[in-house]
């Protein structure tokens, strides 16, 4: 299938009068309810995010916006701002009904502004840990409410970015992205075969720590300061494989007390983000 989302225009003066649509048949709206599936996002490169302030904060964080759609009658200084951007940045701008905003956030009480945005997706070459900087590798995440959860805590401690490991659910999926909060447009995204992952190892001299079954040490106990430092975590059923489980620098684990034999992905990765950089949160 060949999208046919259009490329950016020149940039509109801000009196352009927005897209007034009424109809579900309408084949730019069409085009953008179909961003629901995987391979349409990846054809056309966008995703969809929800929210005005989500819409604002991306725009602000200078994500390229294609289309804002809006509900009719919407009269707000920070929506005004946003349409203002989006046509300066030669994006459309579209004025519809809630059922059209239903169907495109497929909700029955959905957000009044819609924003579709390009995709940003490194690849692992491009990824250089800084000292005091923080990483995390994620193999084959399935689940996009951890996904977003997880992005969403990586932006809570001021991690840099994500690696993401083989076949992995897709970060730009509606529900990932609105289990980020916002935070997918603050943290970088990279992707990964697992061999490619392993051949970027090689030349990575930092540290590399993994949640693993076998670990030896507590995972208090490492000094994660002064370093780079990238955490790998496996996924929600397997945990962390043998080949990359080969490539850490240590081997840690979450001790626990009661009856549970282990944590949701998202909970563990947020239990080891917070300890990793802890020395660099402060209150205040």
């Amino acid at each position: 299938m060949k999208s046919r989302f259009q490329r950016p225009r020149p940039a509109a003066t801000a009196t352009s009068v927005s897209r007034v649509v009424t109809s579900l048949t309408n084949p730019l709206i069409k085009d953008i309810r179909a961003l629901d599936m995987r391979k349409v996002r990846q054809e056309a490169g966008l995703f969809i995010a929800e929210g005005l302030k989500l819409v604002a904060d991306a725009i602000e964080a200078g994500w390229p916006i294609r289309i804002l759609v809006h509900r009719s009658g919407e009269d707000k200084p920070m929506l005004a701002r946003a349409v203002r951007a989006t046509r300066q940045a030669g994006g459309e701008v579209l004025e519809v009904t809630g059922e059209i905003l239903e169907k495109l956030s497929r909700r029955d009480n959905p957000q009044t502004v819609i924003g579709v945005f390009e995709q940003r997706l490194e690849k692992i070459d491009s990824v250089k840990i800084a000292r005091d900087r923080i990483w995390i590798g994620l193999d084959r995440v399935r689940d996009p409410g951890n996904l977003g959860t997880i992005i969403r805590t990586a932006d809570a401690v001021g991690a840099e970015g994500i690696v993401l490991i083989g076949d992995t659910t897709d970060p730009f999926g509606i529900e990932a992205v609105r289990a980020t909060m916002g935070s997918i447009f603050n943290v970088r995204l990279a992707s990964a075969t697992p061999q490619a992952f392993l051949a970027w190892r090689k030349g990575f001299d930092g540290l590399v720590v993994g949640t693993h079954l076998s670990g030896t040490h507590d995972y208090r106990e490492v000094d994660y300061a002064g370093q780079p430092c990238l955490l790998l975590m496996g996924n929600e059923q397997q945990g962390l494989p043998d080949d990359l489980a080969a490539v850490c620098s240590h081997l840690v684990k979450i001790p626990m007390r009661g009856q549970a034999d282990s944590l949701n992905l998202a909970v563990a990765t947020g239990v080891m983000l917070f300890e990793i950089a802890r020395g660099q949160l402060k209150l205040g």
